[in-house]
């Protein structure tokens, strides 16, 4: 199992391109993929849990994966979301 914090850095959150972009990625993994933020857990695999979480710039999300291509999958979302905040 991994797992890692970042803090939302894109000025538009977890919201809307960047989520869709979010889900996509995830979903091409085997792995179990959860994001949790204020004490809930989100599958990071569906785009209705990612877009109810309401993330937004300056908050911290937590990722954790498990399963047997969660470290390609933690680096895959890890990029993602810091190249999301350029």
């Amino acid at each position: 199992m991994k797992q890692v914090d970042m803090i939302i850095q894109s000025a538009e959150g977890l919201h809307a391109r960047p989520a869709m972009k979010f889900v996509n990625q995830a979903s091409k993994f085997k792995a179990k993929i959860d994001v949790i933020k204020d004490n809930k857990t989100y599958s990071a695999k569906s785009m209705i849990s990612v877009l109810s979480m309401g993330a937004v710039q300056g908050e911290k999300i937590t990722i954790i994966i498990d399963g047997e291509d969660e470290s390609e999958a933690m680096n895959s979302l890890q990029l993602l979301l810091m190249e999301e905040c350029v």
